[in-house]
């Protein structure tokens, strides 16, 4: 059973920045597609990004285009969401999950495990 862990999450100002990890804790994260997902309260889950085992491929929502890049060290077992520009619209609970596939996409449903979930509070 992989097991995903969210960090990084918190209260930054509109304009700042945010870096979210995700690891695991028990198994190699090496053979999976990882998606970032997000759910505001009121609002469907929605992907973020996604980016291949191999990290050679990535996708980006429209909305975080040229402000979010995602990335993967393997060798730390770890996916990274680098976030600029916030904006108090981004403000949800950010999920990383993973799918045995080699490239993924942001649909949700492709994703068999998820982590529990970081907090992102975009405010002034």
């Amino acid at each position: 059973q992989l097991q995903l862990v969210e960090s990084g999450g918190g209260l930054v100002q509109p304009g700042g920045s945010l870096r979210l990890s995700c690891t695991a804790s028990r198994s190699t994260l090496t053979y999976y597609a990882i998606g970032w997902f997000r759910q505001a309260p009121g609002k469907e889950r929605e992907g973020v990004s996604c980016i291949s085992s191999y990290g050679g491929s990535t996708k980006y929502a429209d909305s975080v285009k040229g402000r979010f890049t995602i990335s993967r060290d393997n060798a730390k077992n770890t996916v990274y969401l680098q976030m600029n520009s916030l904006k108090p619209e981004d403000t949800a609970v950010y999920y990383c999950a993973a799918a045995a596939v080699l490239v993924g996409t942001l649909n949700s449903y492709e994703y068999a495990y998820w982590g529990q979930g970081t907090q992102v509070t975009v405010s002034s």
